[in-house]
This record gives structure tokens, C-alpha cells and sequence, in this order.
């Protein structure tokens, strides 16, 4: 049998990825400022910067530093806010002819219900990424003591969020989940059942970096989220339980750097990955991660990337 092409389309919802290569969120800014350094076009989606009602500056600096295999930020989610997205971002993307998922965030059930309500009747976004795990910004549902419970870190809180945000759009909706949970599968199938249409992990892992010089924590929020090469096995790992316990899918996120990377991923059960830090190396690390998929099918004649999906041998 020869493959002369394979096919690299995936479904996510009612959205159609001519590829599973999408542009992760807060990695890839709003995407203009990777014109001049890799065809956007080509990309299966991009899933935008995280949006939050109101705009947001984000942490104060030291913001970024880089790690043996990876790199600490602890940005903050700063962004335009909804509104300003709509306005002065979303025209430009529109016309990349490429899906659309917006990365949104809110303090509360009903913030993140706000954020798509604002952002569901724009023209040219084709779904919603529920960003309930950065480790970076105080958000979630508060305890009686005053403490704040991340949404990611406790099923319920997940459901709330998913089954809220279902009830406002009928659109695409991907919970994205975070890896600091003794199990993934449990939040995975919390989403699913609460009528999410896929789930992307992971997140980044809570991390610290000390300048000993000073004593004192190089980031000026202390603590950051850690991303890149090192916490690629343990996506991959993660990816693969979360996939055993649903059956809607699983969108792997991780330390991708190349083809070999995203192969690993799809085999444990993904049905798309999101390619973040690698950008800050390579601009062109989706397109030419997309071409080594390619060139694998081609080799291994595999007819189509849903053959690849979950297909790890035990």
C-alpha cells in the first residue's frame, strides 16, 4: 500500500482541524507577531493568549527565566480583556482562515460565564478553551477560611465552571486541566460529564527558582509555572491516563519540541497537541513539527492521523 497523502484532519467538537497542530494559549501572543517568521495558515488552530473580562497587566517583573530543559513564567495573564480582544485582535485572526479558540478566564463560575458571553456572538471564534489550572494568578472558588481553591484542583469545581459555560454557548468547549491532581482522570471525566467537548492537558507544574547570590526567588511572584522538555514525560503520562477515562478528546499539551514529541502524544491517546515553549526557540516549530507528522505517516503508511490516536501498545 502506498500513502501518497495522508489525512491529517481531526475533529474537536464541531470544530474540523485540517491538522492537529494548533499554536497553545499565552505562547503565541495574538499571532501577529509570528507573521514574518512561519505561515500561520498552515496551522491546524490557534488557541489565543488567555482573555479575561476586564484587561489585565499581569505580574510585575521578574517575570520569565529560563530552566535546565524549560523555562519558569509567571505572567500573570495579562491580555486586553474581552472587549479589546474583539475589537483590535480578533479582525486580524479572522482572516488567517484557520480555527479560532479562545483561552478564557474568570475569578468566578459567573466571570467565566461574562467572558463567553461577550466573546460567543463574534464573528470568527470557533470555541472556547476554559483555562480552570494557572498556577500563576489567585482564582477559583473561596473557602470559609479565605482561602481560594483552584478550579482545576477539585472535580466540582470543574463541573460548575463546564456545566455553566455549556449552558451559554454552543460552541466548542475544551476544559483545560492542570497537573498538581493525584488524578487526572477524575477531573477528565468531571468535564466530560458536565457536557465538556474535549479536555487539553497539561498546564504548567508550580516550580521555584533562587538566585542564591540574593537569597531570594528569581521571579518576583516567587513561584511560576513551569514549562518546555522536562515536563514532557510527564504529560505524556498524564495524556494517557485522562484518555483511558473519556471518550471525548484528549488535546496534549507539554514540552513539544518536535515531530518525535507530538508522535508521543497521539499514541497515548491525544487527538491533537498545542505547541507552546518550542515557539520561543523556533517560530516555525508548529510547521515543521506538522511536516515530520507527515513524513512519519508516510513512512510508517498510515492513511490518516486518527490511526494514530490512542494506539499504544501494552
Amino acid at each position: 500500500m502506498v500513502v501518497k497523502k495522508p489525512n491529517l484532519e481531526t475533529q474537536i467538537g464541531r470544530i474540523k482541524f485540517k491538522n492537529p497542530v494548533l499554536a497553545a494559549s499565552g505562547t503565541f501572543g495574538y499571532a501577529r507577531e509570528f507573521e514574518k517568521l512561519t505561515d500561520l495558515r498552515r496551522l491546524g488552530g490557534i488557541v489565543t493568549k488567555t482573555l479575561t473580562l476586564k484587561p489585565r497587566l499581569g505580574n510585575a517583573p521578574t517575570r520569565i527565566v529560563e530552566t535546565p530543559s524549560g523555562m519558569l513564567n509567571a505572567i500573570g495573564l495579562q491580555n486586553v480583556g474581552a472587549e479589546r480582544f474583539i475589537g483590535e485582535k480578533l479582525p486580524y485572526l479572522r482572516k488567517l482562515g484557520v480555527p479560532i479558540v479562545a483561552s478564557v478566564m474568570g475569578y468566578s463560575v459567573e466571570e467565566f460565564v461574562s467572558v463567553v458571553e461577550v466573546l460567543d456572538s463574534a464573528k470568527g471564534i470557533d470555541g472556547f478553551e476554559l483555562n480552570l489550572s494557572c498556577p500563576n494568578v489567585s482564582y477559583g472558588s473561596r473557602s470559609k477560611d479565605g482561602g481560594v481553591r483552584m478550579f482545576a484542583h477539585e472535580e466540582r469545581l470543574v463541573a460548575q465552571v463546564v456545566r455553566a459555560v455549556r449552558k451559554t454557548t454552543g460552541k466548542t468547549v475544551i476544559a483545560k486541566l492542570g497537573p498538581d491532581v493525584s488524578d487526572i482522570g477524575k477531573m477528565a471525566r468531571a468535564a466530560e460529564d458536565a457536557g465538556a467537548d474535549a479536555v487539553s492537558l497539561i498546564n504548567t507544574l508550580v516550580a521555584m527558582v533562587i538566585d542564591v547570590k540574593k537569597r531570594r526567588p528569581v521571579l518576583a511572584n516567587k513561584t511560576g509555572g513551569l514549562s518546555g522538555p522536562c515536563i514532557r514525560p510527564i504529560a505524556v503520562r498524564m495524556v494517557w491516563e485522562a484518555a483511558q477515562r473519556v471518550s471525548i478528546p484528549v488535546i496534549g499539551i507539554g514540552g513539544i519540541m518536535n515531530a518525535h514529541d507530538a508522535l508521543e502524544f497521539l499514541i497515548a491517546g491525544a487527538s491533537a497537541i498545542q505547541v507552546g515553549t518550542a515557539g520561543f526557540v523556533n517560530p516555525n516549530a508548529c510547521v515543521e513539527i506538522l511536516e515530520g507528522i507527515k513524513r512519519f505517516m508516510l513512512d510508517e503508511k498510515i492513511r490518516s492521523a486518527a490511526e494514530l490516536v490512542g494506539i499504544l501498545n501494552a
